[in-house]
């Protein structure tokens, strides 16, 4: 659990960061037991002491697509060979924003297998291999959506007893104009919303009318906002539905979790 201060008051288990927008080692700052690292790219992935010293600090996570060279348990994993022994993993099948068209082609399913033989304690991703992540038993690490918590009690209901990650873009305000800025454009990728916003519409705080409406309705789906109190009774709302651990990306401003 988070300790002190507006961390500790959101109810978060963890803080996600994304290397591409802030340097990794700012976790060093905030007063989290376990900070996860987003993949972005092999141009953003963080250097051997940046790694060394967060996981002495605490429990370290880091994004890995099974599908990439350099994180391929079936071919090339010199990547992984290079991380501190320390760092624990998130495994997923990689976004195609990130693979070469080969990556794309390789199969996820072995490649996780593969990889949790290794590491039975990572958490599996589940975002576009859904079926594939449940079917290998291990910790669930699954995306906010406006049906996450019916889903949870539905696994919870049907016997799924093993344990779930939530992941959260998390805005500390309650403006609009500033949640719209902080994640109306990935709210707006979305299938559901993307569906209903029309072509080219602006999806930050210039949007206006319906646009304006979907999008705000959007946000309180995908992500958790408000201030640090209201953000609590949202992640009680999670683990009263099944999830286990709730982990959130500050997509506004580091500033508020840094003790």
């Amino acid at each position: 659990m988070l300790t002190t201060s507006t961390v500790a008051r959101t109810g978060l288990d963890a803080i996600a960061l994304k290397p591409a927008e802030c340097p990794v080692s700012r976790a060093l700052d905030i007063p989290a037991e376990t900070i996860t690292i987003d993949y972005e790219g092999r141009e953003h992935l963080p250097d051997t002491d940046t790694l060394e010293a967060l996981v002495a600090d605490a429990e370290v996570r880091l994004t890995t697509p099974v599908r990439a060279d350099g994180f391929d348990p079936l071919g090339d994993n010199s990547r992984l060979e290079a991380l501190p022994d320390e760092v624990n993993r998130v495994l997923v099948a990689g976004h195609p924003a990130y693979l070469t068209d080969e990556e794309r082609r390789r199969a996820v399913a072995p490649r996780l297998s593969a990889a949790l033989e290794a590491e039975p304690g990572a958490w599996v991703g589940t975002e576009s291999v859904e079926r594939i992540a449940m079917a290998t038993g291990a910790t669930q690490f699954d995306l906010l959506t406006g049906r996450t918590h019916s889903e949870l009690r539905a696994l919870r209901t049907a016997g799924f007893a093993g344990d779930i990650v939530m992941y959260a873009p998390t805005v500390l305000t309650a403006d609009e104009d500033a949640r719209l800025d902080a994640v109306g454009a990935y709210v707006s990728r979305r299938r559901p919303v993307a569906e209903a916003l029309p072509a080219d519409a602006p999806t930050d705080s210039r949007a206006t009318g319906r646009v304006r409406e979907v999008l705000l309705d959007a946000v309180s789906d995908y992500a958790l906002v408000g201030s640090a109190e209201e953000i609590r009774h949202q992640t009680d709302a999670l683990r009263e539905a099944g999830a286990t651990t709730i982990v959130g990306h500050p997509a506004r401003s580091l500033e508020p979790f840094v003790e």
